[in-house]
This record gives C-alpha cells, structure tokens and sequence, in this order.
C-alpha cells in the first residue's frame, strides 16, 4: 500500500508538472531563458550567447532520472559508490552519443537525440556494470546486480525522458503534422488537444513554417506515455519484480517511438524507415533478450525511506547539482539562435 501511495503522490506531481507545460511552453516567450553577453558589436550594443529553457528542462530531467535511480536503488541497499560511477560512466557515454548519432542520421551538427542515447545506454550500461563488478569489486562491498540496475535504469529513463519532452515543445522541436494533413479521425480527436506554437526562432517555424498553425501534439503524447511507463516501471521494481520492470518500460517506450515517428514533421533522415525506428526495435529485441537469458536478481524488500535518505547524503546533492549545471551549459547554449543586446543607464533613477 505504502508503495501504490508513493506511486500516486508522483503521478499527482507530474500530472501538475505536465498540465502546466503543455498549456504554456509552445509561446514564445518560453524558449530563451537567458543571453548573456559576448562581443561588442558596435559603441552601443552587443552580440549574445542565448541560454534555452530547452537546457533548462533537458537538465531538470536528467536530474530527476539521475535522483530516481539513486532513489530506487539505494531502496534496495545497492553500493552507493558503485552506483556513483555507473551514472557518471553511463551520463558520459551516452550524452555524447545523443549529439553524434544526430549528427550521423540528420547529417546537422547542433542538435540532439535522446533515441541515440537511450540505444547507447541499453547496449552498453550491462557491459559497464560488468566492468564496475571487476575493478572496483572490493570498494563496494557487493557487486552490483545487473537485472536490477538495468530496471532501475529503464524506469529512470522513462521519467527522464517523459520529462525532457517539455523542452522539446518549449523550443518548438520534435514537432507533429499539421492537423489538417492527418486522418479524418484523428483530426476529431486532437482538433482540442493540438499544439499551436508562437515564435520565429521556434524550430517549427525556420525548420517547416508550421508556426501559429495547429499541429499534432507529439511532444506531450510521449510524455505522457513515457511517464506512464515510468510509474509502472517504479511500480514493479518497489515489488521486486525486476525483468518484469525492464522489459515492460523498454516496451512502451520504445513502441511508442517507433508509433510516434510516424506522426512526426520534422526531417528525421532518409527513408521511410527512420534510423531511430531502427534503433527502438532493436532495443526492444535486446531488453527481451537480457530479460530472459540474463540471471535474475533474489528480490529484495525495499526501504523506500533508506531510498529517501540516501537524497541528503552530500555526495549525492553535489552529483545532482553536477549533473544540473554539465546537462544545462551542454544542451542549453543555443547554437541555431543569437541575440544583439543595449545596455543604457535610466536616468531618472539616477
């Protein structure tokens, strides 16, 4: 019981969190946060480097994902250190790996995609949990167990990127159709639910001109069914029931993607099959696969308050803060937008 009050508590959280930015990101004033000075262009202006709320929320997600690992997995006494270097190993690959698989299926230079660093980390987080086994075994205590970070992992995903998807609707990115070129039946059931976005420095506008027109709203679609998933996922895991977590959040997840593709106006590479629906069934085939063949873990009672606990340590806060700032300056300099700024003094305050 004490595990389905958490579960609601969160889902009333995000529920709040969700309604607010569905209603509000898509305007105008939602996607630079900040710019900061650069060069002087001239006697009374300058050039200026923007910060995006894209940063911002991409930053509030990693965060949240980052705390709901360390949450799940502290519940069932895993070796806070051991699980220190997995996020920092696992963060350093596959953050990199969201920029370079863009790069590689869109052919741009400044952009990302979560698709690339979700696969990266499905693929490789078994192999760095292996390595932590072998050469930090005896700092740890016990090794860490695989199955068991892996749905932890998942469902820290899920939430991850259910709530990164707010910073794809505040800079207009990751966009549906027009509603008008949908089916008749979908039309009828999002002509109240669609998204119309404001601004000509929105992706949605320089990228396609779909700007003030209604369009699907697939940004706050993933969200939703990826927050979803994260909740089961949470669910099943205070139970014990670890492959069943993994697989199951995998699935949704990754199902979803490859649906939600094609719902999606903006370029995602060539062909009518995208790279990145390549890349979810191929981690759906891969999360069946360790699920079945890989040793399950003995399941253990969880202690969400240990969980809680551990959030107070000082490492964790100064890793969560870490992880804030690097995802914030990494994702949040803006590459495809600039500013010019005055400065002036107001004289009757003077």
């Amino acid at each position: 019981m004490q595990h389905l009050l958490i579960v609601a508590a969160l889902a009333i959280l995000l529920t709040v969190i969700m309604r607010w930015g569905f209603k509000h990101l898509p305007e105008e004033k939602w996607q630079i946060l900040a710019s900061v000075p650069h060069h002087k262009q001239d006697a009374a202006s300058w050039t200026g480097v923007n910060f995006t709320f894209y940063g911002f929320f991409s930053a509030c997600a990693y965060t949240f994902a980052a705390a709901a690992l360390i949450l799940l997995l502290e519940s069932v006494r895993v070796s806070l250190f051991g699980l220190i270097v997995l996020i920092v190993c696992v963060l350093s690959v596959c953050i990199p790996a969201s920029k370079i698989i863009a790069r590689i299926v869109e052919k741009k230079a400044s952009t990302f995609t979560v698709s690339g660093a979700s696969f990266t980390g499905i693929v490789l987080t078994p192999v760095v949990v292996v390595a932590i086994n072998h050469f930090l075994g005896r700092f740890m205590g016990a090794a860490l167990p695989v199955m068991t970070i892996m749905a932890a992992l998942s469902t820290a995903y899920a939430f991850g990127e259910g709530t990164g998807r707010l910073a794809c609707i505040s800079f207009g990115c990751c966009y549906g159709k027009r509603l008008s070129e949908c089916p008749s039946w979908v039309q009828r059931f999002m002509r109240h639910a669609c998204f119309v976005f404001s601004g000509k420095t929105k992706k949605i506008a320089y990228a396609h001109g779909l700007d003030g027109q209604k369009v699907l709203p697939v940004q706050a679609v993933t969200s939703l069914i990826f927050c979803v998933a994260g909740l089961i996922g949470f669910y099943l895991f205070l139970e014990g029931h670890y492959p069943l977590a993994f697989i199951l959040t995998v699935f949704i997840t990754q199902t979803w993607r490859l649906i939600s593709e094609l719902f999606r106006a903006d370029y995602r590479g060539e062909g009518r099959i995208s790279a990145y629906q390549i890349l979810s069934s191929v981690s759906i085939g891969l999360a069946v696969i360790y699920g079945v063949f890989f040793p399950a873990d003995t399941p253990l009672a969880a202690d969400i308050h240990a969980g809680f606990a551990a959030m107070w340590n000082p490492f964790v806060i100064i890793l969560l803060q870490f992880i804030f700032v690097s995802i914030f300056v990494y994702t949040g300099k803006s590459r495809v937008t600039g500013s010019i700024l005055m400065f002036y003094v107001v004289q009757e305050r003077i």
